[in-house]
């Protein structure tokens, strides 16, 4: 883990793989199961996970849509309490919840990097934002390192850890029965998928990280991003390749020298980077962020110093 604590401006919550808060944005609330459903309008996405003796939820929304979401899913289940909470990484879109359920008793799971990250002060250099620690009962309860597997109701979980991806602490949960796997932030939707190299995550481990969720998945899985609609395999699997093919290029420009300047402004990089800002708009800190996480990954991309 890699953590800072200097004063910093808040940056763009959209470069971070973060939505705004969504203040007018209704909950919505969409099945995807007999037991399992997807809620939307909290600024992340939410799986909640229905049974008879209580619910389980995958991921929290921003804590400014808490209280909306949380009536919105009481409204949905007959007021049913939420016994379990899991927090696919550490960034706010998906902890929002966190304080209010771990007043209330819930359990809340999380990789153990998560818990250190909400428990300390974070400094994101390239967001020029700091993060304040959250209150103990925030943090989560109960921490892995690798995998496990849990049954809530009639709905077998399956949940591990995804190494170096977009953060360290980042995790995926998987629903066999519904096939329906909640990706994270490990997939990106509509907007550049970041390593956020300052809490441990570099574009080699983000391109591992899309290769174990592509083991996990088929052609029918319902594969739930932090933010923005459900996606595919194929979309996941395109992702893959983009990502693949920037470590690729990049790391040849950096065995010539190259800075992320030069990265940015080099011809080589247009056929790579110009579809994508069609889609997405500029690409530099896509580029600068992936280049620094690399630069802490040199000896293993060899060739370089």
């Amino acid at each position: 883990m890699v953590l800072g604590g200097a004063a910093g401006l808040s940056w763009s919550r959209a470069a971070f793989g973060q939505t705004s808060s969504g203040a007018h944005t209704p909950i919505a609330a969409t099945p995807l199961s007999d037991n399992l459903i997807h809620f939307t309008g909290a600024g992340g996405n939410v799986v909640l996970v229905t049974a008879p003796d209580g619910l389980l939820m995958v991921n929290g929304g921003v804590q400014e849509r808490s209280a909306d979401l949380l009536s919105a899913i009481g409204e949905r289940t007959g007021g049913k309490r939420v016994q379990s909470l899991f927090n696919t990484d550490w960034h706010r879109e998906h902890t929002g919840s966190n304080e209010s359920l771990g007043k209330a008793g819930a359990t809340i799971i999380a990789h153990e990097n998560t818990k250190q990250y909400l428990g300390a002060e974070i400094y994101v250099d390239w967001q020029k934002r700091t993060y304040q620690p959250l209150p103990p009962q925030a943090l989560p309860s109960q921490t892995f390192y690798t995998s496990g597997k849990m049954t809530v109701g009639a709905e077998r979980i399956e949940y591990g850890h995804l190494g170096q991806a977009h953060t360290d602490a980042a995790i995926y949960v998987f629903f066999p029965a519904a096939n329906v796997l909640v990706a994270g932030d490990a997939l990106s939707v509509g907007k550049y998928p970041i390593a956020d190299y300052t809490t441990g995550g570099w574009l080699g481990g983000l391109i591992a990280a899309n290769k174990t969720l592509l083991g996990l998945a088929n052609a029918d899985t319902r594969i739930v991003p932090g933010s923005g609609p459900i996606q595919t395999r194929v979309d996941l699997q395109a992702q893959h390749d983009m990502l693949a093919a920037t470590l690729d290029r990049f790391g040849k420009m950096m065995k010539q020298g190259m800075g992320p300047e030069d990265i940015i402004t080099a011809a080589a990089t247009k056929e790579l980077m110009t579809p994508l800002e069609a889609k997405w708009g500029s690409p530099d800190l896509f580029v600068s962020t992936a280049y620094r996480s690399m630069w802490l990954h040199v000896r293993e991309l060899g060739g370089i110093v």
